[in-house]
């Protein structure tokens, strides 16, 4: 309801509806929310009930349904951005947080991670599974696919390369003997920051972070702390509690670790490339369906062929299906000297018939070919 009020002048002046009555109506709009969201929690127990055959919601996670929803949110997010929607990233999360709160009715799933408590490991997992999920912080790269392999985790969730810094070959030569499947993917911007418990950069008399965060603010500490110690870590969140702990030791960090770490920021953003991200995996023991959107890794070697064009004969299946790839990298195969292996992502589904077909003909040629998985790629 619109009221008017007399101003001294005589003129009217059109005031806007009450706020109470706007408070009012957003009650309203809760109240229809809260009704839906545990109307989906519903109908996601059933389905889940439906697909177990002892009646358990066991194996109802699935990636490529996930993916499909994040899509659809993204398209309605789209169409409805001139009325004031949400931003992409905001409007994923809370998706992302209601299907994980949800999938977590009984029992949540539990999911290993590079700990400790505050990595970027951490936030990609909360990022991929939601905060429903049971966050299981390991110490090493070996006991996050350990876990998943013994059954105590149901996903782990692994660092593969940063967009500065390249692979982390730790993670790809754990696939060499690992019978693990890859089930997705996340990609998330890493913004490193410089905390301690000190005043001022003054203070600072050593930077302690892991070698990959050192290196991807290389140029800025050059700049801004030359005479400085820099002193690798074994992880992040190491670093910020050493940083917590040690008098004049600074850390190169996320936002997480500083709050997990009550440190304070001396500096924000100091990563050299603004563009800095890190793609993570998510592994697990089963593979699954296409969700329309996805990236297939496959583990490839020539065997001890030291023909001319070894490499090019086993590349030319996809080159003549339309299939395009987009990442190879080389490693050492461990199983004799100057034997290589190499890992390679495509874009599609190993069901996708283009795929498939360039697939019956590598193995056909290649001494291994192992599919590591078929997985839908990062919605944002």
């Amino acid at each position: 309801m619109v009221k008017k009020t007399q101003k001294k002048s005589g003129r009217l002046n059109v005031v806007k509806p009450a706020i109470d009555e706007l408070r009012k109506q957003i009650d309203g709009v809760d109240l229809k929310l809260h009704e839906l969201i545990n109307e989906r929690a519903r109908l996601a127990r059933r389905v889940g009930v439906s697909k177990s055959k002892s009646g358990r919601l066991v194996d109802f996670y699935r990636p490529e349904r996930e993916a499909q929803v994040l899509s659809l949110v993204l398209e309605r997010n789209a169409a409805a951005r001139s009325t004031g929607a949400l931003r992409d990233e905001e409007v994923l999360r809370l998706f992302r947080e209601i299907m994980s709160a949800c999938l977590a009715q009984e029992e949540p799933l539990k999911v290993g991670f590079l700990g400790p408590e505050g990595t970027f490991s951490q936030t990609a997992l909360y990022m991929h599974f939601g905060h429903s999920a049971r966050a299981l912080a390991l110490s090493t790269i070996d006991e996050v696919f350990h876990e998943v392999e013994a059954g105590h985790a149901d996903f782990g969730i692994v660092p593969i390369e940063n967009s500065t810094e390249g692979s982390v070959n730790h993670t790809l030569d754990r696939f060499l003997t690992s019978p693990l499947q890859i089930c997705g993917e996340v990609e998330l911007r890493i913004h490193q920051n410089l905390m301690g418990n000190l005043k001022s950069l003054r203070d600072v008399r050593r930077v302690c972070s892991h070698p990959q965060s050192l290196a991807q603010c290389r140029l800025w500490l050059s700049k801004n702390l030359p005479d400085v110690e820099c002193i690798a870590a074994s992880s992040n969140a190491e670093a910020a509690r050493r940083a917590r702990d040690e008098k004049g030791t600074a850390a190169i960090a996320g936002q997480t670790a500083a709050e997990v770490y009550g440190l304070e920021i001396l500096a924000v953003e100091i990563e050299d490339q603004p563009d800095n991200t890190t793609r993570f995996l998510v592994i697990g023991k089963r593979s699954f369906g296409p969700s329309g959107r996805d990236r297939t890794t496959l583990l490839i070697s020539a065997g001890h062929s030291e023909a001319p064009g070894a490499l090019h004969s086993l590349l030319e299946p996809f080159a003549k299906n339309g299939v395009s790839l987009t990442r190879i990298e080389s490693r050492p195969s461990r199983r004799r000297k100057w034997d290589y292996v190499f890992f390679i992502d495509l874009e599609g589904h190993v069901d996708d018939p283009p795929l498939a077909r360039a697939l019956i003909k590598l193995k056909t040629q290649a001494a291994l070919c192992r599919v590591l998985g078929s997985y839908p790629r990062a919605v944002l």
